[in-house]
């Protein structure tokens, strides 16, 4: 018997081994929250090489950075090995890596760049600008929006977007002329590449005999396709997921790629990991409540052996400002009596524009917090310009980093001058750099002298620093001198006369950007420390919050989406008010997402280990005006027994509670 086999034999249930040794074969995993998933996943690959797989016979493929990387991270850790030809990837890195070696077969060059929303939103407006749309006119996120849907395949043309179709050719097209991609691109180009090229798909199936995908329930239809043209051939697919968990519907995902996955795959065998290591049993109670009124679900119960759970504490405080206060003064409570750390306190929310109010509150009483979800380190302007410079040293094709510092520090080069290189641009088929360069050198040019020369000098730059920073030798030191050629520290303290510490904090900033390349190229186990490759991980990096090693001791505030994946020994669900959660706006899309939204209750609930807390304000300022609230009628599908009623900024005694849940069941007796 291996190590690892004896390890998971005594760490392991009996329906968690089973998942760990059905090797060959599809196989269904049903996770149920809690259930140890990562630990079953993490010894599955682990038993499938001492078992004799080759590491890169496997891919194992999940959806966020940090997902991936700790997946690694425990399978290294457990074997004691390096395990340099596993990949367990993001499905949008593994993309990339198709696009790395086949993109060529489509057109495109192989150092190609992956554009962030920033970037496309610009070359969005460019090429609306180009077909004389106007902006004010077009809902530049929304339209998007609409471009994604269709890219991913959640959506088709139809009569509401037809008028978009133009835009959105023309919007591909610069993509291409401009050799870069976007996020969809990832899954969808390569689908592309293994369908018209047999031999291409045929060289990955030959080498992925194994495939495992995590957060299944999360995969697009596009995913899954991928999934699918890579893993039919072998049939030794493993997915691991839980349908009460499928919350991201509104990007893409489709839970119903579990009933797809076994029309696809029949004869699999499904396990269910039904036993839950996180919760306490009140609060698995509570869970179970809520989420068996979903029709559109396989049957599952969560149990527990951790007994004995306080109850649920439900609050009605009169507003938002009280909801608030309650919540910093029962952490602050709980900080004194039971010594529980900040870091170990998830406060939840329904839609970001909850949280201002709850800062407030945390301010107020010099409670520490983080709130999710907020600007990256890499979306910061200062190092959005740097990565732009690095950018078109890369691929000087790529007119949206162009255009982002062309003028940044300010070269003088006018919206006249503009216009001409456009022109020259579209009538020659070629970029905006390729056009600087011509007309820079023309004799006959259509500049002026002053703009010839602003243009000769900038393209200079760019053509020194390029050969340097694709070396991939001292790329660091490079960044160092290209900052203070092109005097970066004077633009910003132009740009911030007012205010010399906001000036020197960005310099700052940008010294830290240059010490992360620094580390990147000189660390011994990065395979690929080129400018290709430091580019796209950052591009990629900021899919996921950005962690700091600063967060410990401070309270995790964020929205119930961002709060999946984690779990905390206290949860606060604040706005538990009908409205919120359920919220308005998606029942009135479409009224089969009241499923959705009782999963995301549910995956608020299942996030607290220990004691879990709602709020339902009586009162909310919504804009400026001061609405009555109603409690969310997901509290009524949780067991009374297990409700407690907490005092708020109110008091409210037990018989007033009880009036209250009368007046609730009359309510919901009526509308159902």
């Amino acid at each position: 018997m291996t190590a690892v086999k004896q390890h998971y034999q005594k760490e392991l249930n009996p329906q968690q081994i089973r998942a760990v040794e059905a090797i060959n074969g599809p196989v269904l995993i049903i996770a149920g929250a809690g259930s140890g998933k990562t630990r079953v996943i993490t010894y599955r690959i682990a038993h499938m090489l001492g078992a004799g797989v080759p590491q890169s016979a496997i891919l194992a493929l999940t959806f966020t950075n940090k997902a991936a990387r700790e997946m690694a991270e425990r399978i290294r850790a457990l074997l004691g090995k390096k395990l340099p030809n596993l990949i367990v990837s993001t499905f949008h890195a593994f993309g990339v890596r198709v696009l790395r070696s086949h993109i060529h077969r489509l057109g495109y060059r192989e150092n190609f760049s992956i554009y962030d929303t920033s970037d496309q939103l610009s070359l969005l407006k460019e090429t609306a600008r180009e077909m004389k749309m106007p902006l004010e006119n077009l809902d530049l996120y929304g339209t998007l929006t609409a471009f994604s849907r269709i890219k991913s395949g959640s959506a088709e043309w139809n009569e509401d977007t037809a008028q978009l179709r133009p835009l959105y050719d023309d919007y591909q097209s610069h993509m291409k002329l401009y050799n870069a991609v976007d996020f969809d691109d990832l899954i969808q180009i390569p689908i592309r590449i293994l369908r018209e090229h047999p031999d291409v798909l045929d060289e990955y199936r030959r080498r992925f005999q194994y495939m495992l995908v995590d957060e299944f329930q999360d995969t697009s239809r596009q995913q899954y396709d991928f999934m699918h043209l890579l893993g039919v051939e072998h049939q030794n697919v493993c997915v691991v997921g839980d349908d009460d968990q499928s919350i991201y519907s509104w990007r893409g995902a489709d839970y119903k790629n579990l009933v797809q996955f076994e029309n696809d795959f029949p004869g699999l065998c499904e396990i269910k990991l039904e036993r839950n290591y996180r919760s306490s049993d009140t609060i698995l109670a509570a869970a179970n409540g809520v989420i068996a009124h979903n029709t559109n679900r396989k049957s599952k119960n969560l149990w527990t052996g951790t007994q004995g759970g306080s109850p649920i504490e439900l609050a009605y405080p009169e507003d938002e400002r009280a909801e608030a206060a309650f919540i910093a003064e029962k952490i602050k409570t709980l900080a004194m009596r039971e010594q529980l750390k900040y870091h170990d306190v998830g406060v939840l929310i329904r839609t970001n524009n909850l949280a201002r109010t709850l800062e407030e509150g945390f301010l107020a009483e010099n409670i520490p917090y983080r709130m999710s979800g907020g600007e990256s380190f890499f979306q910061r302007k200062e190092i959005k310009d740097m990565i732009c410079y690095l950018r078109l040293c890369a691929n000087p094709d790529d007119d949206v980093s162009l255009l982002r510092i062309m003028n940044t520090p300010r070269r003088g080069i006018g919206r006249k001058t503009l216009e001409q290189l456009q022109e020259y641009a579209r009538s020659a088929g070629v970029s905006l750099f390729s056009a600087m360069h011509a007309l820079s050198a023309a004799s006959d040019s259509p500049l002026a002298a002053r703009a010839q020369a602003d243009l000769a000098e900038f393209t200079a730059l760019i053509d020194t620093y390029r050969p340097k920073l694709l070396s991939g030798k001292r790329m660091a030191e490079t960044v160092t001198a290209l900052v203070a050629e092109i005097d970066y520290w004077s633009h910003l303290v132009s740009e911030h006369q007012k205010n010399d510490k906001v000036a020197k904090w960005k310099f700052r900033n940008i010294e830290l950007f240059i010490d992360i390349m620094r580390a990147y190229e000189s660390d011994p186990d990065n395979l690929d420390p080129g400018l290709f490759a430091f580019l796209n991980r950052i591009t990629l990096q900021l899919r996921d919050d950005i962690e700091d090693d600063d967060d410990r001791g401070k309270i995790n505030l964020m929205t119930i989406h961002a709060a999946k994946g984690l779990e905390h020994e206290v949860v606060f669900v604040a706005g538990v008010e009908d409205g919120v959660i359920p919220h308005a706006r998606a029942i009135e899309e479409d009224e089969a997402n009241i499923e959705e939204e009782r999963r995301l209750f549910y995956v608020a609930i299942t996030r607290a280990k220990r004691k879990l807390f709602l709020t339902s304000c009586r009162r909310r300022k919504v804009m400026r005006e001061v609405i009555d609230c109603s409690p969310s009628p997901f509290l009524e599908e949780i067991p009374a027994e297990l409700i407690t009623v907490s005092e708020a900024d109110t008091t409210v005694d037990q018989s007033e509670a009880a009036d209250y849940f009368a007046m609730m069941r009359a309510r919901f007796a009526k509308s159902s």
